[in-house]
């Protein structure tokens, strides 16, 4: 599209110039109301809002089209607050718009409210949490991508970011991919205030080199006065028309703006303006031309979609077609996840798969073959993967199942732990986990996953042993709320269960029993194997033990642990391929703490770096081999004796 084209299709967005005295007067009301907030609560960033004022002015009140009485309706524009430190001015703006009254602004971070120091999805309007930074664009992305490819909807996402925050490789994730795919409906907008926390961001003002790098990663970059009204709003008009690309928004701003004698001053950062602000607040409303009611309201979105979050709209998630293994089939995990969530898609079609260029490994290519329009390639870059993971899953629009390495989520621990502040129904899946991945070697053996996710409130971890079990996890975990983990394995191991066998979340099974079992050996995933086995050598011996699959780790069968634990005389052995911190044996030490002090937990876990070898032969060296296993079963029931 030439230039041409463009000012013929934005010239009747020209504001008229009483609706552009509106927006400069509205961005001083936003800003009275960030400072009379911040100093009612003696906490927050006052002049991290002030900078933003007039881009929030025109987005709320020219710019975006949303309902004020549904604040999530699916049809209404989305705004990601990226930089949500300046949550203020956020609250400002639904103030501003009618959703709140003054008197409830001024609430801002009591304990009774939900208008906290960064937004959370307490609030209706507010989609993913941000706050940790870096993060926003990610899940804008997710959310553009959805409505482009799941919703074929008209609206368009717009998010704010930080000048500060531009330093996060997350942020440049996000930009490489929305390029890639194209994202024309997506907005972002670079507050380029100039100071950091401690100090000056990195380019201050460097504005050439905000829009070479923006350009360089293929998106449409606008360089304006980011307290112009008028520069603002011809840069939204230009990035409407603008087609197969999504544009930024880089404002030139001042924090503090509209404040004497602390606008682009040093030391304001995250401080109200205490005995100033009546000063500063009178300054402000001499700027203010009308100062009752300004006449703009939010535009009311175009079409209607339908609300999916708890409703019949939004069905149970099955499996199209029921497990169809035989017991003694050797298939890996990995494997049986592809082909259940193959038909988890069959079955729905707002399922849909990210993978970071492992989909060959963790079998999601199985779903791209079937249903390539729902399935997302976000590249090397898991941070993005997981962001946008989680901004497609917003408002319950998709279901999202991300798969990659499980050691390589690790890197993205800080994008699923505000998932679980977001509020998340996003579902990941680790393969390769452990050692018994072999030759690949430490650096691809995750071995601090299941800790991990353990330790993100509302999660759901699941480890299944077999091909069955992996299916109905998945079927499981695509019809759980909150955050859901399955962790998958690399090795081919024998399909122990039945294809009608019911699994539930909670629900372990006993795969070994007599009436003679002196000890209950606990393992999971490859160890489960290795448990059975050693059950086998020992039974030889004329030892009997008794093996259980736990299926879910968090929250794990605390009955069923205590009942078969004490019918065992007592004692549990645990063996898993991970870190003793935090996984099976940690999980298993916990019920028996809360609940029993007649019962003895031995551990066997992997307990120092692990390195490159064949998969038996490192079961072997870290201790949680078949063999490992019997023999400490033989030392445990001698120290009993």
């Amino acid at each position: 599209m030439d230039i041409y084209d463009i000012e013929l299709k934005m010239s009747h967005h020209k504001p008229e110039a009483a609706t552009i005295q509106a927006l400069k007067d509205i961005a001083n009301k936003l800003r009275i109301y960030s400072i009379q907030a911040t100093n009612a609560s003696n906490s927050g960033h006052p002049t991290s809002c002030c900078s933003a004022a007039e881009i929030m002015s025109v987005l709320f009140f020219n710019v975006m089209k949303y309902k004020v009485s549904d604040p999530r309706d699916p049809a209404s524009d989305r705004f990601v607050m990226s930089k949500g430190h300046a949550a203020p001015i956020l609250y400002a703006a639904w103030t501003e718009a009618g959703l709140y009254t003054p008197a409830e602004l001024m609430c801002l971070r009591k304990i009774d409210s939900d208008l906290e120091g960064h937004p959370t999805p307490r609030l209706p309007f507010v989609d993913v949490a941000t706050g940790s930074l870096g993060q926003g664009l990610s899940s804008a992305a997710g959310m553009a991508w959805v409505a482009k490819n799941v919703d074929k909807a008209l609206f368009r996402t717009y998010c704010l970011i930080g000048d500060g925050e531009s330093s996060e490789g997350s942020i440049w994730e996000a930009m490489a991919f929305a390029s890639y795919y194209k994202l024309d409906n997506l907005v972002a907008i670079i507050d380029v205030n100039r100071l950091g926390q401690s100090e000056a961001a990195p380019l201050q003002h460097q504005m050439d080199i905000y829009e070479a790098r923006v350009k360089a990663f293929g998106w449409n970059a606008i360089v304006v006065d980011g307290h112009s009204v008028e520069e603002l709003c011809k840069a939204f008009a230009v990035a409407e028309v603008t087609e197969e690309q999504p544009t930024c928004i880089i404002a030139k701003t001042f924090k503090g703006q509209g404040i004497e004698g602390i606008a682009d001053q040093d030391d304001w950062h995250g401080k109200p303006l205490g005995a100033k602000a009546e000063a500063a607040i009178e300054k402000l409303r001499e700027n203010i031309k009308f100062l009752g009611e300004s006449g703009l309201k939010p535009k009311l979105p175009e079409e209607k979609l339908d609300v999916l979050e708890g409703t019949p709209s939004h069905p149970p998630h099955l499996l199209s077609t029921s497990p169809t293994y035989n017991i003694g089939d050797k298939i890996a995990t990995r494997a049986a996840y592809g082909s259940a969530l193959q038909k988890i898609g069959k079955g729905y079609g707002r399922v849909i798969a990210l993978d970071g260029d492992t989909k060959n490994s963790t079998f999601s290519i199985k779903f791209k073959d079937a249903f390539p329009s729902r399935f997302i390639e976000c590249f090397i870059a898991e941070q993005n993967l997981v962001g946008v993971a989680i901004g497609a899953a917003s408002r319950d629009r998709t279901v999202a199942f991300v798969s990659t390495f499980a050691a390589f989520l690790t890197r993205a621990f800080d994008q699923i732990r505000m998932g679980a502040i977001s509020r998340t129904n996003c579902n990941f899946v680790g393969s390769h986990a452990g050692i018994s991945i072999g030759e690949d070697g430490p650096s691809q053996m995750a071995l601090e996953d299941i800790a991990m996710f353990r330790t993100i409130p509302g999660s759901t971890v699941f480890y299944p042993s077999d091909a069955v079990s992996c299916e109905r996890a998945v079927e499981l975990a695509a019809n759980t709320k909150g955050i859901c983990f399955i962790r998958t394995s690399r090795p081919n191991t024998e399909v122990i269960y039945g294809n009608d066998l019911e699994f539930r979340v909670g629900g372990g099974n006993i795969v070994k029993q007599s009436s003679d079992d002196r000890l209950l050996v606990i393992g999971a995933g490859v160890t489960l194997h290795e448990a059975l086995k050693a059950a086998t050598t020992l039974a030889a011996e004329g030892i009997s033990v008794r093996v259980m699959d736990p299926f879910t780790i968090k929250p794990i069968d605390a009955n069923l642990i205590l009942k078969h634990g004490i019918e065992c005389g007592g004692q549990i052995l645990t063996v898993e391929d991970h870190y003793p911190e935090g996984g099976l044996g940690s999980a298993v030490a916990s019920v028996i703490a809360q609940h029993n002090d007649k019962l003895r937990l031995t551990m066997l876990a992997v307990t120092e770096v692990p390195r490159s070898g064949p998969s038996a032969v490192l079961l072997d060296m870290f201790g949680i081999s078949a063999n490992c296993i019997s023999e400490r079963v033989r030392q445990v029931l001698k120290c009993k004796c």
